[in-house]
Parts: structure tokens; sequence; C-alpha cells
């Protein structure tokens, strides 16, 4: 059995101790169709989700601006093509675009064809709506195959953020001589599990308020200061753009901006440094494993 082994803390430039990123998944009605089509029949719910596009990216945008942040948006490429205008003025603002699946799918047993017309269908949808062609990539829902990473080589993304196994961005090996850049992410680092609830869908009601969930980000922030990592948040526009979430964003990102330990970049910029350490890629593999056979429970 190959034994895992961590990721090792990275130097950061100019002696940070800390690297900063703020991402935000534009996800709008593609997770609700992906999981049922029949959601499309139903107007309140669809609504809420276009408020993303509609009135999050604008408002998140303003605010990035202000604060002359350079931010990643993980953008399906259905909602590029169903808000076509809201992910133009993303690349206009100077922003990266990343790839997040076409409608959204969830990737849990697809098979490598599919998978692959995924990833095609997704750069097309971007390519021709807001003229880029992204670098990286995350896995909607966080949910790879482990020939995920193969296919991301293949298709020549320079890193991905989907897996959850370090503190510390590292060299992920794909096959014998390929790697992919590995950013690491966390449900922690993530406003879907403060304030989603979308009936029938996610949540059971309970909505954080922005002051909690800020505290929880900041604690998390803190303790990565100490050990050398790199904080990643995930923000839904449908969510965080709301105007007590985002205002409230606001304030922290400026309190983050002003640690002069930490290096606030770009999901890009980030990989490319970590590309720049020449680290040894860490190799994870599927475990292999044979449950312990016993008697059935006697009545």
């Amino acid at each position: 059995m190959t034994e895992l082994t961590a990721a090792q803390p990275i130097t950061w430039p100019d002696g940070k101790s800390c690297a900063v990123a703020f991402t935000f998944d534009v996800d709008a009605e593609s997770p609700l169709l992906t999981t049922d089509p029949a959601f499309a029949d139903r107007m309140g719910v669809m609504s809420h989700q276009a408020y993303g596009p509609l009135v999050g990216v604008p408002r998140l945008l303003d605010i990035l601006g202000e604060l002359d942040v350079d931010a990643t948006f993980f953008v399906p490429g259905y909602t590029a093509e169903r808000h076509p205008t809201p992910i133009r003025s993303i690349a206009e603002a100077g922003h990266e675009i990343a790839h997040h699946g076409y409608l959204h799918e969830s990737l849990v047993g697809v098979d490598e064809d599919t998978e692959r017309r995924i990833l095609t269908r997704g750069l097309e949808a971007l390519a021709n709506i807001a003229g880029v062609r992204p670098r990286g990539y995350r896995a909607p829902m966080w949910e790879m195959n482990w020939h995920s990473p193969k296919l991301l080589a293949e298709f020549g993304f320079e890193y991905d953020s989907t897996l959850m196994d370090s503190d510390h961005p590292y060299e992920l090996a794909v096959g014998e001589t390929d790697s992919l850049v590995e950013l690491p992410v966390s449900w922690a680092l993530d406003d879907w599990q403060q304030y989603c609830f979308v009936p029938d869908f996610s949540g059971v009601g309970l909505i954080e308020t922005p002051a909690k969930t800020i505290e929880l980000w900041r604690a998390e922030l803190n303790a990565m200061r100490t050990i050398g990592g790199a904080w990643i948040l995930t923000n839904h526009p449908f969510l965080s753009g709301r105007p007590g979430r985002a205002f409230a964003l606001r304030d922290f990102i400026a309190e983050v901006c002003a640690m002069d330990d930490v290096w606030v970049a770009s999901m890009a910029d980030i990989a490319a440094h970590v590309r720049r350490q020449q680290l040894r890629p860490r190799t994870l593999t599927r475990p292999v494993f044979s449950p312990v056979e016993g008697k059935e429970n006697e009545s």
C-alpha cells in the first residue's frame, strides 16, 4: 500500500506569511437545473438564482474595484450563455474567469468521455461569451473522479481548486510526467453552508448572520497566517451578493487587505507562484481495501 504524504509549506512573495484568494462561483440557475430539470418551471426559485448574475455580480465587482482586489470567478458555461453581459463584465473588470463545468454537473461516477464533453462545452461557452481560455478549474460541488486530473492536464489547465487534503498548495502528480497545481479548499470557507436555503434543494432554513460568518472566516484566516498556508474563500453571488452580506464582506476584504503579512492575489497568480517553486509532485491514490467479513446478525 502506497503511503500518502502531506504537502509542505512554501515560501510566499516578499516574506508574506499567507496567500489569500477571494473566489466567486457564479452558479446562478445551473445547480438546480442539473439536479432536476423541473426546477426550470419554478419561476420563484429561478429568480432567486438569477439574482447572482443580475444583482450580486455588479455589486461585488464594485466592491472589488473600490478595494483594488483581483478575484477569480468560477463560471459554468451555461451561466455565461444565459447571462452574457454580467459574465463579460467580469472579464472587462480584469478579473480571472475559471472553468466550473457546463451546467454545474455532478461528476460522481461520470465516465471519461462524458467528462471530456463537459469540459469542452464549458470551454466553448466561456470562449464564445467572454473571450477567455481559463487557466484554472473547480469541479462543481467539489467532486472529482480519479481520472479527472488526467483530463485537466490533457486540456492544458494549469491548476485545480477542488481537493481538500491540505492547508498548503501543492503539485498534484498526473501520470508519470505531468502535474497540476492544486489550490485546496474547505467547506468552512464557503458561504453556501452559511447562507443557502432553497426549498426542495439545499439547506434547512437556518441562515446565519454575516457577523457570525465573518467571525468563522476570520478565525480560519488568522490560523492560516500562523501556519503559512493559502486561505481560499468561496462565495456565490446569489448568496453573498445580497446587501447585508456584501457590505459585511466588503469590510472584511478591506480588513484583510490591510494585513501587511498577507498576499492577496488571483488564483492564477497563486498557482503561477507555486509552479515556480518546482515542488516535487504529490501522488494521491484511490483507496484499496478489503472490509472485514462476518456473520450477519441473527434474529
